[in-house]
């Protein structure tokens, strides 16, 4: 007996896979992508959209001040010069005293201009003459230092003795006389050059030895003239004549 060959069986649900269009699977992905990007975005440090909404503001609090506008400095002002010192009235005549004025403080210089002078030779001590010098001024005034002698045109100086010299500058009060004394010549006829001399200027000093005192006097000497040598020595001022005549 002939027999057919069996049908083939329907196949299974299960077994049958319905394919998906592929056009599906694209907007899938794409879908998935872009919910992915949003995620991300959303999770950025606020400057960005969270949650959907709109762009964060940032807060005030934590954003940086802005700094502030810094005034111009104004140009440094360069400090004043110091006013150069001013010497007070008179201070300068006591540093460098004028030919008239004392260094001691308002005392003025003895001198040609404030004095009468005289000269007068002596008997003892031998070869001897006395200067004296009185004040005529109105103020006291000082006899510094000793006496400069030059008799005609004498070109030294008498030395002074330095063994007279006083423990203080002699002041002289208004009417009141100094006094200096000259050795002539040496009594043992030792010097030399002996002349005699017809004309007697005697200078004056002023605060430091040798600087100018003021003006000068010339004293009359007896007619027939003064000798002297080599010897000749003169003594500081003095406060009597016998100071001087005995120093």
């Amino acid at each position: 007996m002939y027999t057919f060959p069996s049908a083939p069986s329907a196949p299974s649900a299960s077994s049958v896979r319905t394919p998906r269009p592929r056009t599906f699977r694209r907007v899938a992905g794409a879908a998935a992508a872009a919910l992915a990007a949003l995620v991300l975005t959303a999770c950025q440090d606020g400057t960005g959209f969270k949650d959907g909404g709109a762009a964060a503001t940032p807060d005030p609090a934590s954003a940086p001040a802005s700094a502030a506008p810094t005034a111009p400095t104004a140009p440094a002002t360069p400090a004043a010069s110091a006013a150069p010192a001013t010497s007070a009235p008179g201070s300068a005549a006591k540093n460098s005293a004028g030919p008239a004025r004392s260094a001691e403080g308002g005392r003025v210089l003895c001198n040609g201009s404030n004095t009468a002078v005289t000269v007068q030779p002596v008997s003892r001590p031998l070869n001897h003459m006395l200067i004296t010098v009185k004040n005529t001024g109105s103020k006291t005034c000082d006899l510094t230092y000793y006496p400069l002698l030059r008799f005609d045109e004498m070109q030294w100086a008498p030395a002074a003795r330095e063994e007279t010299k006083p423990q203080a500058v002699v002041s002289l009060a208004p009417g009141r006389s100094g006094y200096a004394a000259a050795l002539l010549s040496a009594a043992d006829g030792s010097g030399e050059g002996g002349t005699t001399g017809h004309r007697l200027t005697i200078a004056f000093q002023g605060p430091t030895p040798r600087s100018d005192g003021g003006a000068s006097a010339t004293p009359s000497l007896p007619a027939a003239g003064v000798h002297y040598d080599s010897a000749l020595t003169v003594t500081y001022w003095q406060q009597t004549g016998e100071d001087a005549l005995g120093s």
